[in-house]
């Protein structure tokens, strides 16, 4: 089914281009992608393993739609050996979860759920053919593949690899073009701005991964008159909902409106639930019932309103501080508003004395170190007293991963070995 799509694509754009591979200054029609196709050939294994950011990634993921076998793209950071001993029948494509919340599992998905994945992108966002997609985000992460992979071969639209995200290099990259669009996660979408990096030809910018700061979208505005898209979806689901709007969001938990042909309700735990024709099979090798004949149960709390979706914070990451709920987005965002502050994030830690559960801890990386007790008065001053973080820790940096996210759990165990070793 997926082949025949590509061919299809392939005939109908044929003279048009289809690919750029920026490293190697390497072109593509789809015609000539089609002949590629053909005769490029692919390990005996099962899954496809589908790697890297270049023309071969296309090729092979080609490839395994030919020869009808379930392909898994797998990003750099992928560890470990994987047992495929029965993968169902019917799986065309297999993902990993992030991991950031517990163990990374795998989600099986058929060719129709992948397929209706990408026309909900490309009927939500508008892309076309006139302005092809730089890709600068991981091709085997979930956003990468539906924002830039299946767009290209179930919808001609033409894709340009970029060898790096590098400012100059992006530039450099983008300079041959009249249009282009352009995902991104918010790191990188800060890192270009700062730089003044940001291509003058980008029409069309997409963030997600992570949550897009309004400072940020807003900065981006004021000073280019580009608008940020936040996009938000999952590697179950794909896209859940989108920001169409024109200009910058004055509220960051309101994150879009759902995507088309995804209806979305809240469950009785408070979380989003997604039902959509893209929603995939289930997790593999172990079933769960969040998950299935398309409908997946988010851990992510939400509200709909006006026809709007509003994040309220991870149930996981809510923080327990004796007996009352507080979503660490809450003070997150408060602290973001205070001078200085260039990154923070909150979490739950241990209390000291046990019949309180825990206590607000607020890393944060600042502009400068000697503002941070000022930083504490002004976040005291906006919030409830027993909102207000009991511990703060200074740090030079607060790293994203490969996939643009901060690590909740991560920060939260090196606070507490911190602690130990200091006792």
């Amino acid at each position: 089914m997926l082949y025949d799509c590509w061919q299809a694509v392939a005939r109908e754009h044929a003279g048009e281009l289809a690919l750029v591979e920026c490293a190697t200054s390497r072109r593509w029609t789809f015609a000539e992608l089609a002949r590629a196709a053909e005769t490029f050939s692919i390990a005996d294994e099962s899954p496809v393993v589908a790697q890297g950011q270049t023309a071969e990634f296309i090729l092979t993921v080609l490839a395994a739609w030919r020869e009808g076998r379930p392909q898994f793209p797998v990003e750099q950071t992928t560890a470990g050996p994987l047992s495929f001993d029965t993968i169902p029948t019917g799986v065309a494509h297999l993902k990993a979860t992030s991991g950031t919340t517990g163990a990374s599992q795998l989600i099986t998905f058929s060719a129709e759920q992948l397929a209706a994945d990408a026309a909900n992108i490309v009927a939500t966002m508008g892309l076309n053919p006139t302005a092809p997609n730089l890709g600068v985000i991981s091709l085997a992460h979930s956003y990468g593949f539906s924002n830039l992979v299946t767009p290209l071969l179930l919808h001609g639209i033409p894709l340009v690899l970029c060898a790096s995200p590098m400012p100059e290099v992006v530039k450099s990259a983008a300079a041959d073009f009249d249009s282009l669009t352009l995902p991104a996660v918010p790191a990188l979408w800060r890192a270009w701005h700062e730089a003044d990096a940001i291509p003058l030809n980008v029409k069309l910018a997409i963030s997600a991964g992570a949550p897009l700061p309004v400072e940020l979208e807003t900065s981006v505005f004021n000073s280019r008159g580009l608008k940020l898209h936040n996009f938000y979806g999952s590697s179950e689901c794909g896209g859940i909902a989108y920001d169409h709007s024109s200009r910058p969001r004055t509220d960051s938990s309101m994150i879009g409106q759902p995507m088309e042909n995804v209806s979305l309700s809240i469950g009785d735990d408070g979380c989003l639930i997604v039902h959509s024709s893209a929603v995939g099979t289930g997790y593999f090798p172990d079933g769960d019932a969040r998950l299935g004949e398309g409908e997946f149960h988010t851990s992510d709390l939400a509200e709909l309103r006006d026809g709007q979706v509003f994040l309220r914070g991870r149930s996981s990451d809510v923080i327990n501080i004796a007996g009352r709920k507080l979503s660490p987005e809450t003070v997150e965002a408060v602290i973001r508003k205070q001078p200085g502050v260039r990154e923070c994030v909150v979490v739950g830690v241990p209390a000291r004395d046990q019949t309180r559960g825990e206590e607000g801890l607020a890393i944060v990386a600042l502009s400068d170190e000697t503002q941070l007790e000022a930083i504490r008065r002004a976040t005291g001053a906006n919030l409830p007293a027993w909102q207000s973080p009991r511990h703060w820790w200074p740090v030079a940096e607060i790293p994203t991963n490969a996939r643009g996210k901060i690590s909740r759990r991560e920060w939260r165990e090196r606070f507490v070995e911190r602690g130990r070793k200091s006792e």
